[in-house]
């Protein structure tokens, strides 16, 4: 599969990039997977809800400057299907047949801009909970991985 995981901020502990980099070292094997990054803005100590509004709007500008008019865009996101791991990695398989890059958006920590969930062609939820966002990066490269495992026929952790 030719993926990339776009996303707000930088990682800043060390076990979320040593397990980011397990990950993507792991899915080599199964296409080309990489990490883009846009910067995350600093949100003023007790930010109005404009404030907060404005800072959404510029990180996802960020992020629509880094998506390419063929590139498939699966927006993570609460409000959205959660399929357990085996319909996940039937999405896999068929987002991979069309040799189309898919990249999985990961928000900053006030979320995703209105104008990057209407660029989605799918959104995707793992959970109800909200994670901190270098986790939710480690959880989905591992689910990708886990992913490509059961489309390649390998055993995997059930």
């Amino acid at each position: 599969m030719n993926a990339a995981v776009l996303c707000v901020g930088k990682l800043k502990e060390n076990w979320q990039r040593e397990g980011c980099a397990e990950y993507l070292k792991r899915l080599s094997r199964y296409g080309r997977y990489e990490i883009v990054q846009v910067d995350d803005l600093r949100e003023p100590e007790n930010a109005s809800p404009a404030q907060i509004r404005q800072i959404v709007d510029r990180e996802g500008q960020a992020l629509l400057r880094q998506i390419h008019p063929g590139d498939r865009v699966v927006a993570l996101c609460i409000r959205a299907s959660a399929p357990d791991s085996l319909q996940f990695a039937e999405r896999v398989r068929a987002w991979s047949a069309d040799g189309r890059r898919t990249l999985f958006v990961i928000g900053g920590s006030n979320g995703l801009s209105d104008a990057v969930l209407a660029r989605a062609d799918e959104r995707l939820s793992f959970s109800n909970f909200t994670f901190p966002h270098g986790l939710m990066r480690v959880i989905l490269l591992e689910q990708l991985y886990r992913a490509e495992r059961i489309c390649a026929g390998e055993k995997y952790h059930k």
